[in-house]
């Protein structure tokens, strides 16, 4: 049996596929006062796929997802800070005017150590090129210990990010998406490469 490689965009159809936790966080897309509204009311879930429609419908897309056959592997989700109102609550904010904001970028546990994470940013890239955008900023969590809404500032630095505000939690780092544009890796050439090493138990491998 051959298992299927796909990366695609975040949807309505296919938001239910992010881990549950993460289907139910409105860490970015509300504000904390309205973010704690929503908890109280037991409805964050409602909220995010709100918050993903009306930014499909006046911006486009603005998240990737990657299965290995049926299998969620990563994921991504980015756009541009005025749409992200947790934005503006960090030391280290705003983020640049030429810049679009890196919410988060996850890989499931199973999946860790093969290198998608570096995939998952090219494939953001890849989507943003393409609409004129010059560079990609994210917050950084510098004492990152276990997986949460901001991403670690490790990972990013070990990507090609580069700190443009230091914060000793949450520095603001950027890239330049002209060089990623060097990376010789192309997306879908680094998935095929990475699948064997990275394919969990229960998933059955290329035949």
């Amino acid at each position: 049996m051959s298992t299927t490689r796909r990366l695609v965009n975040v949807t309505l159809d296919n938001l239910d596929d992010l881990p549950r936790p993460c289907r139910r966080c409105v860490f970015w897309e509300l504000d904390p006062v309205a973010r704690q509204r929503a908890e109280d009311a037991g409805d964050p879930a409602l909220e995010k796929e709100a918050w993903l429609s009306a930014t499909l419908l006046d911006w486009g897309s603005c998240g990737k997802v990657c299965y290995v056959g049926d299998v969620l592997a990563a994921f991504a989700l980015y756009a541009p800070p005025s749409y992200v109102p947790r934005s503006v609550a960090f030391p280290t904010s705003p983020v640049s005017a030429d810049a679009v904001l890196l919410m988060t970028v996850r890989v499931l546990p199973d999946f860790a150590g093969g290198g998608l994470g570096r995939v998952m940013i090219q494939s953001v890239a890849k989507d943003l090129l393409k609409r004129g955008v010059r560079a990609v900023e994210v917050f950084g969590d510098a004492k990152w210990e276990r997986p949460g809404c901001v991403v670690p500032a490790e990972f990013l630095l070990s990507v090609g990010f580069k700190t443009v505000r230091p914060h000793h939690r949450y520095p603001r780092l950027r890239i330049d998406l002209r060089n990623v544009l060097t990376w010789k890796e192309d997306v879908e050439a680094a998935l095929e490469k990475l699948i064997d090493s990275m394919t969990p138990e229960g998933v059955p491998h290329p035949a």
